[in-house]
């Protein structure tokens, strides 16, 4: 059984991903690092399943709870994200960029952690956002009412600017 082979950005990601899980304690396993590759490769959100037979095609033994447990630790560690909406995954686009991770977490110290995602309802991908004026509205309706919020997660459904560029399917007519 050979390695997965990944894309170069995708490689350096998942070294960035080893190191963030080292500076905390933790271990970037093969299986882990396999799932978070694959999420990472993917063009659009990756379901469990999806992710399994992925594994299994590149001869990896892989059942459904050992991909759970690596999603599970993935989310925890804030590597991959949770589509609640397509009950699907997607790496973070901020966790791990530039010279590694950026260890924000999306957490502020003033506010609510508030992840938002745009996702395309024709192409199925998912853009993460982050404009602090969303998290700040969250935060004053939660204040306003006396509520605590421990997070949110906003999940925005509409067409991409590609989608939405792209010239409509000619309408074929039947005589």
């Amino acid at each position: 059984m050979g390695a997965t082979h990944f894309t170069p950005d995708t490689e350096r990601l998942l070294t960035s991903a080893e190191a963030f899980c080292a500076s905390r304690g933790l271990r970037l396993t093969e299986q882990r690092r396999q799932v978070l590759g694959l999420i990472l490769d993917s063009p659009r959100p990756s379901g469990a399943y999806d992710l399994l037979d992925r594994l299994r095609i590149d001869g990896k033994p892989a059942a459904p709870p050992t991909v759970y447990r690596a999603l599970e630790f993935l989310t925890a560690q804030g590597l991959v994200h949770k589509i609640e909406r397509l009950s699907a995954f997607v790496g973070c686009a901020h966790m791990l960029q530039s010279e590694g991770p950026c260890g924000h977490g999306h957490a502020h110290a003033h506010g609510v952690e508030a992840i938002q995602f745009l996702i395309c309802t024709h192409c199925r991908r998912v853009f993460e956002i982050t404009d602090d004026r969303i998290r700040t509205a969250i935060d004053a309706a939660a204040k306003a009412t006396g509520f605590r919020p421990a997070g949110a997660t906003v999940e925005i459904e509409g067409i991409c600017a590609e989608c939405a560029a792209a010239p409509a399917p000619a309408q074929t007519h039947v005589a």
